[in-house]
């Protein structure tokens, strides 16, 4: 039986991961889970799985769970530091890094540190830190496994086949709820119209990122490092069908290619239980009923956020981390009204363009980069909401 630290056991990773230990009881238990503000839903967690100890975002809000579990007894801890507590408690072997944006960065490195396999959700990570949570994955053997569907699916073109034979990594993206609409009519599309995802149910921030291509330009910066590939040889396919969840392009011309149902418990399975595949209730692909399968290239136009991304791997340094952080505040804004569709990636250009990237040789400087591109972007956006 496998012990699981669960960050972000309230969002959409955490409550599909849940429904997999509820379904393999007697191959996973949850001794330990994090979450933010949704108290009820973790009560409700907690009272069914039984952690030994959680997690959540404020102090002042441990006296109001409390009350939520009545007699229930659970050590509840608060904040970055709760955390990481329960990311790196004995009794776990891995971690399931769910958390969503940079918070996740520290917990997730500590358990690292610790000696922890990871489960890695949490892309924004390796977007902020990439090299220094590599080497520091390597130096302690642990070994980073992909939830994310994409990664997943090239982590599983990859088995069995030689890493210096790969020609290329090909993400596939679905484009998003604005895929056909017309150029001139995305300034003016509603929040509610961003949030409509095609195919895949997700929380509100990464369903933005899905809209705008940002998912895909951070799914990039994540590759290069999880797969050790230059980002040249990482290229981004619009896939609208999302049943090709990604594919491997070798030199000899072949590519293998993993599909499936839009499920995120499978990749989640997956990684959890590798190299086992596990039994589950979803429905299997059935490739009969696929009516066709099509590959699009990217309009750069339509999706400048993805530009960004390569522009900022390039750049390398801290300025990944730029772009995480600006992408974060501008999404929040959007989601807030605050600003436009289109002035989300204006936002994070204009952030980039403000920072002169550097090396860093610690997580603090890079968790100092981070905020000043959040008062940044912050500013940008309060200063002209027009822009």
């Amino acid at each position: 039986m496998r012990s699981i630290a669960l960050l972000g056991s309230t969002g959409s990773i955490g409550v599909s991961t849940l429904a997999l230990v509820r379904r393999f009881p007697d191959r996973f238990k949850v001794p330990g889970m994090v979450a933010g503000r949704n108290l009820r839903l973790l009560a409700d967690q907690i009272k069914e799985f039984s952690p030994r100890c959680v997690a959540i975002k404020d102090e002042d809000d441990v006296p109001r769970l409390r009350a939520l579990l009545g007699r229930r007894r659970v050590e509840i801890l608060a904040g970055e530091k709760g955390a990481i507590a329960v990311a790196t408690a004995g009794e776990v072997d891995v971690v399931l890094a769910g958390i969503v944006g940079g918070a996740g960065l520290m917990p997730t490195l500590m358990a690292v540190h610790a000696g922890k396999e990871i489960a890695l959700a949490n892309k924004e990570a390796l977007v902020m830190a990439g090299e220094i949570f590599v080497t520091a994955a390597k130096r302690k053997g642990v070994r980073l496994m992909p939830v994310d569907s994409e990664h997943s699916a090239i982590f599983q073109c990859l088995q069995g086949n030689r890493r210096d034979e790969v020609d290329k990594l090909i993400l596939t993206a679905s484009g998003g709820p604005f895929l056909r609409m017309p150029m001139n009519r995305l300034g003016k599309v509603s929040v509610q119209q961003a949030l409509m995802h095609p195919n895949w149910k997700m929380g509100k921030k990464i369903t933005i990122d899905s809209a705008t291509m940002m998912n895909k330009g951070l799914e990039v910066v994540e590759a290069r490092w999880e797969f050790d590939m230059e980002p040249a040889r990482i290229e981004v396919v619009i896939h609208p069908q999302s049943v090709v969840h990604s594919m491997v392009r070798y030199q000899d011309g072949s590519i293998i290619a993993q599909l499936g149902i839009a499920d995120m418990r499978i990749p989640i399975a997956y990684a959890l239980a590798f190299p086992h595949r596990l039994k589950g209730d979803w429905k299997p692909l059935e490739v009969t009923r696929q009516k066709e399968l099509n590959f699009l290239p990217v309009d750069k136009r339509r999706y400048p956020a993805l530009k960004l991304a390569y522009e900022a791997i390039d750049e390398g340094g801290t300025m990944p981390a730029v772009l995480n952080a600006a992408n974060e505040v501008a999404v929040a804004a959007f989601l807030e009204h605050r600003i436009g569709f289109r002035e989300i990636h204006r936002v994070i250009a204009d952030t980039m363009q403000g920072h002169g990237s550097r090396h860093p040789k610690a997580v603090d400087e890079i968790l100092e980069v981070d905020r000043w591109a959040r008062e940044k972007a912050s500013a940008l956006i309060n200063g002209d909401r027009r822009r």
